[in-house]
């Protein structure tokens, strides 16, 4: 997750007014990350330590959120997007509808091309569903083409991109599905 959120912010930043907010348990290593790769300027990234699970903060008690969004905004006003990443990596895991306008969820090649038959919430019922490290298929044994198929039974007409994003691979898919479906450019 914090390969995409740095990939569109270094894509989007020069046209586009953006802020991040991060979630970890006990770090702020997702917000360091992104400090150190300049993916923006440290002020427009906020890094919240849930102190749990992370899916709770943003899901039964975003309170944290909340209060990091608050401070975003009073930070930049006017700011077009502000990421907001979850840690963990948990299929359960879905955003409380009062915390985001759009959620896209992520999984990752080498948990196996089963990942998406498993459905959960965040394969099922996010806006987009993002496949990351696609190069990694032939390793780990796992079928872009079954990945597909079980996207598509999963998820109906609900879109679903393959990324590598350490090649850029799919990146601009991600960016012009937000800028149609959520900047509605």
């Amino acid at each position: 997750k914090t390969a995409l959120v740095d990939a569109l912010c270094k894509t989007m930043r020069e046209r586009y007014r953006l802020g991040v907010i991060t979630n970890d348990i006990f770090t702020r290593e997702d917000m360091e990350f992104l400090v150190k790769s300049e993916a923006l300027t440290p002020d427009r990234i906020i890094g919240v330590q849930t102190g749990g699970c992370p899916h709770t903060a943003i899901r039964e008690d975003a309170s944290m959120n909340f209060d990091a969004l608050d401070e975003m905004t009073a930070r930049h006003p006017g700011l077009d997007i502000i990421f907001l990443e979850s840690g963990g990596d948990n299929l359960a895991a879905s955003f409380s509808p009062e915390l985001v306008d759009a959620s896209i969820y992520v999984i990752d090649v080498s948990g196996g091309d089963k990942i998406p038959r498993k459905g959960g919430p965040g394969v099922t019922r996010s806006d987009l569903l993002v496949i990351n490290k696609i190069d990694l298929a032939p390793h780990v044994g796992a079928s872009l083409d079954v990945m597909a198929r079980d996207s598509k039974t999963m998820r109906g007409e609900k879109p679903f991109v393959f990324t590598n994003l350490k090649s850029g691979a799919g990146l601009q898919d991600v960016v012009g599905w937000i800028q149609r479906d959520l900047l509605y450019e």
